[in-house]
């Protein structure tokens, strides 16, 4: 089975305009019905959180400033990706099993009155 085969999820970001910076405004503003943004945002906002309060015990708080905004985007985006691969290989494991069901059909009745 090859992955052209899987339809993509439905998409639940708003349609483009063809305007950069309306497009950009109306997806932040719909961020939440995005799958697996909540989860990954919250996941970077803790880690970036911890981090810059350990950095910021012993450096500057620019610095740990610094440490929160990379950590934050790192641990979010690879959080992203990490859910993207397990609904697209959960999407996977669904096509299979649908089509390794047997096909079933109606029989019609031959004596109809």
């Amino acid at each position: 089975m090859s992955s052209s085969s899987i339809p993509p999820p439905p998409s639940s970001a708003p349609p483009s305009t063809g305007n950069l910076l309306h497009d950009s405004f109306e997806a932040a503003k719909n961020v939440e019905k995005l799958p697996c943004a909540r989860n990954s945002l919250l996941t970077g906002l803790a880690a970036g959180t911890g981090v810059a309060f350990i950095r910021g015990v012993s450096t500057t708080p620019i610095v740990a400033g610094h440490w929160f905004t990379f950590t934050f985007v790192a641990v979010a985006a690879i959080a992203h990706q990490v859910c993207v691969r397990q609904m697209e290989t959960e999407r996977k494991q669904v096509m299979q099993i649908i089509e390794s069901a047997p096909k079933r059909t109606l029989k019609k009745d031959s004596d109809s009155k």
